[in-house]
């Protein structure tokens, strides 16, 4: 799996721009919210030292939902990676729905996960279930700006 912590990123327009409308059964302006405050709070947790297992479980299923481009670590940027199955390829309709049923299955799969990261199992599922499946809340309660 990927490493303890994520590489701090803001949620910039561009990002915004590059988020496929098809990837999302949520208004936008929710998913961002959402995304960009899951960003915030682990960059929060991160500077006392915490790792926040579900606030990056929302990430990297946000920022694969939106396409992002991400820099890791080490390396060159790059695509955001699927939170599950890891693979390289961009998020699109069929991947999403795939990510989505083997989500519902990860702490089954990854027993190890459960302990290892407290949360982040079900960030990912809830994630998914909001933003794809239109099913229950949104992973993280943001007030939502009207746009204007």
């Amino acid at each position: 799996m990927a490493r303890a912590t994520l590489e701090p990123m803001e949620v910039t327009e561009k990002d915004v721009e590059r988020i496929p409308e098809r990837n999302l059964r949520v208004p936008l302006n929710e998913f961002v919210a959402v995304w960009a405050d899951a960003e915030r709070r682990n960059a929060e947790q991160a500077k006392r030292g915490v790792t926040d297992w579900y606030a990056g479980g929302v990430i990297v299923t946000c920022r694969w939902m939106a396409c992002a481009v991400v820099r890791p670590a080490s390396g060159p940027r790059r695509l955001a990676r699927p939170p599950v199955s890891r693979h390289d390829e961009r998020a699109r309709e069929e991947l999403i729905e795939a990510e989505y049923l083997a989500a519902e299955l990860l702490d089954v799969r990854r027993p190890d996960l459960v302990e290892s990261r407290p949360g982040w199992c079900e960030a990912i599922r809830a994630t998914l279930r909001w933003a794809w499946r239109c099913s229950g809340t949104p992973p993280i309660d943001v007030p939502v700006r009207a746009a204007g």
